[in-house]
C-alpha cells in the first residue's frame, strides 16, 4: 500500500469513528429523554476502610495463584 492509500483508509475510518461517536451521543440523549426518573448513585471519593481481621481462608480454596499457574502444576 501506498501512503496515499494509507491516508484514505485513515480518514475513512475517522469518519466512521466521528459518525459512531455522535450516534452514541444521540442515543445517551435519546435514552435520557425515554427514562427521566432513573439517575445514577452518586460516586463516593474518599478511603475505604479495610477491616484488620483476617479473610475467611475458605475464600481461597481452590483458586490459583495468579501468574502463577495451578497449585498442582509446575509454572511456566
Amino acid at each position: 500500500m501506498s501512503l496515499q492509500d494509507d491516508l484514505t483508509a485513515v480518514r475513512r475510518n475517522l469518519n466512521e469513528l466521528v459518525r459512531s461517536v455522535e450516534r452514541l451521543e444521540r442515543d445517551v440523549k435519546d435514552a435520557a429523554r425515554q427514562a427521566p426518573g432513573t439517575t445514577r448513585a452518586p460516586r463516593q471519593e474518599g478511603m475505604v476502610p479495610v477491616p484488620d481481621a483476617p479473610y475467611d481462608s475458605t475464600l481461597w480454596q481452590d483458586v490459583d495463584d495468579e501468574g502463577l499457574g495451578a497449585r498442582d502444576r509446575r509454572a511456566p
